[in-house]
């Protein structure tokens, strides 16, 4: 009953987002592109207040987005000859929102993991993840700052995002380690309250959202545990970040293009400038 109302209120949001394009005549224009995400996720997605560092204006709430999937975003407008327009939207309702037309895709730190590519189409990908623990340190009271590999956090409370990942193998794998999985939130913002409420031990992110995390919070560090090794263990699905697609999308060919004319050093240097710009930006 939790799923279908979970469900339901994610197709609630993605028709009222629809409903915010094309009411009063406003219909989508054929030369943007209508890209997803949460706007809050750094440094793949923040919004900050001003459009400092080339933030976009986000179209359906205040602020303007910036990120690693912003760059990636312009990069794939500019190689399609198309205007930008970043849409937010929770994590829950991005599928719904393109599966629907509201968006034309979803560019949000999104893994194409076997579930997701059953409604929805994939890109090929444009970053590969690497999960890891954000905890308190040591002299902020953190009990698990020291750990080198999941089983040294036996014990502890650990949480992750709703929906995503990170929580089914937390969920999957944490307890044969000793940890306690805790109920799951729905963002990013929440967990880092989280964390420094005390609430919880730690929780999983990805490596650069865990050193804009880090940085913009200076009693966190985090664990740099490695998938299949020291970590979690994962599949190419559960890491590789990628565009989403409603299935039969008409821009899968010129994204995959657009992807791959960005090198991996240009991607390597567009990531660390979008975690050089979130240091003290909001993520909320």
């Amino acid at each position: 009953m939790k799923k279908l109302l979970t469900i339901l209120i994610a197709a609630l949001m993605s028709v009222c987002a629809l409903f915010s394009f094309t009411a009063c005549g406003n219909q989508k224009d054929p030369d943007k592109l209508y890209v997803g995400m949460e706007c809050g996720y750094a440094p793949f997605n923040y919004t900050q207040t001003t459009d400092e560092n080339g933030a976009l204006k986000i179209s359906n709430a205040p602020g303007y987005a910036n990120g690693y999937d912003v760059l990636i975003a312009k990069k794939i407008a500019e190689s399609l000859g198309k205007e930008l327009v970043i849409v937010k939207y929770e994590w829950d309702a991005l599928i719904p929102a393109v599966q629907s037309g509201a968006l034309d895709f979803i560019i949000a730190g999104m893994s194409r993991t076997d579930e997701r590519k059953e409604s929805i189409d994939f890109s090929e990908p444009y970053y590969t993840s690497q999960l890891v623990i954000v905890v308190r340190k040591a002299e902020e009271g953190g009990k698990f700052a020291n750990a080198k590999t999941l089983a040294d956090f036996n014990g502890a409370k650990i949480v992750a995002q709703n929906g995503t990942f990170h929580d089914k193998a937390l969920n999957a794998q944490g307890p044969a380690f000793g940890i306690t999985r805790a109920t799951p939130m729905e963002s990013f913002p929440l967990m880092i309250n989280a964390l420094k409420t005390k609430a919880v031990d730690g929780y999983v992110a990805e490596d650069p959202g865990a050193q804009a995390d880090c940085a913009a919070n200076s009693e966190f560090t985090y664990i740099p545990l490695v998938n299949n090794d020291t970590g979690f263990t994962t599949t190419p699905g559960d890491v590789e970040i990628s565009v989403g697609l409603k299935k039969g999308s008409e821009y899968l060919t010129a994204i995959n293009d657009a992807l791959a004319k960005i090198s991996k050093e240009e991607r390597s240097s567009l990531l660390e400038t979008a975690i050089r710009n979130s240091f003290g930006n909001s993520v909320a």
